[in-house]
């Protein structure tokens, strides 16, 4: 078995004692967990090495029980002109965390904002409690979302509703997030980290092979033609004819059994 390496810094803690679950929490309460590079970069870090750890098949994301995330770290930001926007690191950090193979689920609860919310948008699965309120305020900034904000979130939820949020700048409540096709699941303020490692550590459990060519062939499905994705997902589908967790999982339900998966 692989012994990765984590990042190990203050401001992402990080929990490996849920059996196939990576728990990363954001821990900057002073910041409101604003996503500074230093920040993002472990973000990515961890969920590379945890890609790459046969122990994790399955990851949560979280923050505090008022805040997810309230945006980027103005700090930084404040003082970058047009050149550096586009010399960044952070575009290809968010490349990094958005190519992540295993199931990431985030859990939401307060405020998720900004590149906060951006960060929610790269989850596979999203679950908040009553009390999460989404928003990208980037406009009042005299600024626009540059991680997803615009071209993730309407593909999520459409055009009208995202130029609703965008242009007014103005949050929406969970409810609205619900309706609208943000979340996943909806559940009773505070109990947003506890369903989300519920969910994770269903995931985990499943085959691992199947949860990362699902996820992968349902992704290229935003970026590809209908005849392409298809002919993607029966190459995925045909390849894991020959796996032994196709033969575990067909012989433990013709036995009425729990398969043992091996990831192989």
């Amino acid at each position: 078995m692989n012994v990765m390496t984590y990042p190990d810094v203050d401001y992402l803690e990080l929990n490996r004692d849920i059996d196939g679950v990576l728990v990363m929490r954001l821990n900057r309460p002073d910041k409101r967990n604003a996503i500074s590079t230093a920040l993002l970069t472990a973000i990515a870090d961890a969920l590379n090495a945890g890609d790459e750890d046969e122990a994790i098949r399955a990851f949560v994301i979280t923050g505090a029980p008022r805040v997810f995330a309230a945006g980027a770290d103005l700090n930084e930001m404040s003082k970058k002109r047009a050149n550096e926007g586009l010399e960044d690191p952070r575009p290809a950090l968010w490349a990094r965390v958005r190519m992540t193979r295993k199931p990431l689920i985030a859990a939401v609860e307060g405020w998720c904002l900004g590149a906060g919310n951006e960060l929610a948008l790269c989850a596979d699965m999203l679950v908040a409690s009553k009390s999460a309120k989404f928003g990208q305020p980037e406009t009042n900034l005299g600024i626009i979302p540059g991680a997803g904000g615009c071209a993730i979130l309407t593909r999520l939820i459409g055009r009208a509703r995202t130029m609703q949020m965008v242009l007014t700048g103005e949050p929406i409540t969970a409810d609205e997030a619900l309706q609208y096709g943000l979340i996943n699941l909806l559940v009773e303020e505070g109990e947003a980290h506890g369903a989300a490692v519920e969910l994770a550590s269903k995931l985990a459990g499943r085959a691992p092979l199947a949860m990362r060519q699902a996820k992968a062939v349902i992704n290229q499905a935003w970026e590809t033609g209908v005849s392409a994705n298809l002919a993607i997902e029966r190459q995925a589908f045909s390849l894991l004819l020959s796996s032994e967790d196709k033969l575990i999982g067909v012989d433990a339900f013709i036995n009425k059994e729990k398969p043992a998966w091996k990831g192989k």
